[in-house]
């Protein structure tokens, strides 16, 4: 299966594409996606989620109830969204035909509206396109993203509040919630870094695209020469679970908890008292912190799910290392292999290292405009196996 490059435009540079080419490009990859996210399998899924819900005594069994309702919405938004775009396209073709039949004074009186229509419904196509790219068993999940200024020393630093804001602003742009959990300020200047909560679905999947290394190049506004400066900063992500208790076994005896008083860029909710927890776990060394709830034993509880999606991660990274000794070494994006770079100075540029993907407008890239990044991320990891 061939999946298309939804970023490639139709028509050339400044030129709106023609609207009976845009139509029939849509159709067909309408027609085309259909088939890859299995559209009839999960009409026929959705009926019997509907029977199983219908149900009286569903509640009975509270967990089984909960796993059944959150697929039933899950399958219910694929296929309503799948409806919606033929019902949009089906609208446009019966115009569209109708208005050819009556001439061309009225095709032209009613093809800009047509078109506008067909550009608006091509993003969210892309977006269904993207769903048959993922290979994770828990890319549906929200996830728990961290932040690490690296070297570079305060531009570093305050490459990595940078960061933090440009994937806030990403998740404000697709209508996701964002936790931030912890925030380490820097000795003059931004973060050492950060814990947030990015949480909508899909949004692991999507940033599994973003882990790893981020290198900045510019002139430095720290520096009394204002000399150009390279500073790094890293990303990591993990799914995040709501309840990892049958998954994760915690020894309470494994952790040690230390109390401290918030700071930083927290959030609203910060406050002056030692509520801020953070809970080392002393057989792996993992580290996890949150401050910004309301009371610390909230921030011991948020916590504790951030420190379970780690040591279930872990979990997973040990059984692929297991696997690797028998298949042989996979691709890996690890610390001081970088992903992309984002130069400022002397051009304006950012570019994915493993992808190609480019653009030169690094402002947009920094205000959250990532798609076109994690989409090419994508479609690369797809070409190589799913072996990155």
């Amino acid at each position: 299966m061939v999946i298309p490059d939804a970023t490639a435009p139709t028509g050339g540079a400044g030129e709106r594409p023609d609207l009976a080419t845009l139509l029939a490009e849509l159709e067909q990859r309408l027609a085309a996606a259909r088939g890859y996210l299995r559209y009839d399998e999960r009409r026929a899924e959705l009926s019997e989620l509907e029977a199983e819900i219908a149900v009286p005594d569903l509640w009975s069994d509270a967990e089984h109830a909960r796993t059944v309702t959150t697929r039933y919405g899950r399958v219910k938004s694929d296929v309503d969204e799948l409806d919606q775009l033929s019902e949009r396209l089906e609208e446009v073709r019966g115009l569209y035909e109708l208005a050819s039949e009556e001439g061309a004074e009225s095709l032209a009186t009613i093809a800009p509206e047509l078109l506008d229509t067909l550009e608006r419904t091509a993003p969210a196509l892309s977006d269904l396109e993207l769903v048959s790219l993922f290979s994770g068993e828990h890319d549906e999940l929200d996830a728990v993203c961290e932040i690490h200024g690296g070297a570079g020393g305060t531009d570093a630093q305050d490459w990595a509040e940078m960061m933090l804001r440009m994937y806030l602003r990403w998740a404000e742009r697709r209508g996701f919630a964002t936790e931030v959990d912890e925030v380490t300020e820097g000795q003059e200047a931004g973060i050492l870094s950060a814990t947030f909560i990015i949480r909508g679905r899909r949004a692991y999947g999507l940033l599994t695209s973003e882990r790893g290394v981020h290198r900045l190049v510019r002139m430095s506004p720290f520096d009394s020469q204002h000399r150009r400066q390279t500073s790094f900063a890293s990303f990591e992500v993990t799914p995040f679970f709501e309840d990892l208790s049958d998954v994760v076994d915690i020894d309470e005896k494994d952790l040690r908890v230390d109390t401290y008083r918030s700071s930083g860029a927290g959030g609203q909710h910060v406050n002056v008292t030692d509520s801020a927890v953070r809970i080392t776990h002393l057989p792996t060394g993992i580290v996890v912190s949150c401050q910004n709830e309301r009371s610390q034993h909230q921030n011991r509880a948020k916590a504790m799910q951030i420190l379970a999606a780690k040591l279930a991660q872990v979990q997973r990274d040990e059984r692929r290392a297991e696997l690797s000794a028998l298949t042989g070494p996979q691709i890996k994006v690890e610390w001081g292999s970088q992903i992309r770079s984002y130069v400022m100075a002397p051009y304006q540029l950012v570019k994915d290292l493993r992808t190609d993907e480019e653009t030169g407008n690094v402002e947009a890239v920094l205000d959250g405009d990532l798609d076109r990044f994690i989409a090419a991320y994508l479609r690369w990891r797809r070409a190589n196996d799913g072996s990155a």
